[in-house]
């Protein structure tokens, strides 16, 4: 692995960031009357993805904090494929539209399992605190 820096260097922080967005851009257009249930719901889910990806990264001196956090984060993107479904369902946005974010909720997924399955190598007991 690739020396990182910081959380922001990482991958699936990257991702979930950009994922982000599109879910506020396109939640933009839900219906008022969703304003405190389901659109509120999948930004709240969507950015604690990358939040709880970032205080993961704090984490690291203790490795089963560090995994709990990414266990959390997997959580969160699970959360929001479930809001995504949703609004498909509702038909605020299209299945197709659906489809390709749940793949890459999917592969934020797949990444953070693979973090927390190789969480010594993110873990070295000589981490420096610097953010």
């Amino acid at each position: 692995m690739e020396y990182v820096k910081s959380f922001r260097d990482l991958e699936v922080y990257k991702i979930s960031r950009q994922l982000s967005k599109q879910i506020f851009e396109v939640s933009k257009k839900f219906p008022k009357e969703e304003m405190y249930s389901l659109t509120d719901q999948i930004r709240r889910s969507s950015r604690s993805v990358g939040a709880q990806i970032a205080e993961a990264w704090a984490k690291r001196k203790y490795e089963k904090h560090f995994v709990n956090k990414l266990t959390d984060a997997d959580g969160e993107q699970l959360e929001t494929q479930h809001w995504l479904e949703i609004a498909a369902d509702s038909s605020y946005i299209s299945g197709d539209f659906a489809g390709v974010l749940l793949k890459q909720y999917a592969s934020i997924g797949r990444m953070l399992n693979s973090m927390i399955n190789h969480a010594p190598s993110f873990c070295n007991k000589q981490i420096s605190q610097k953010h």
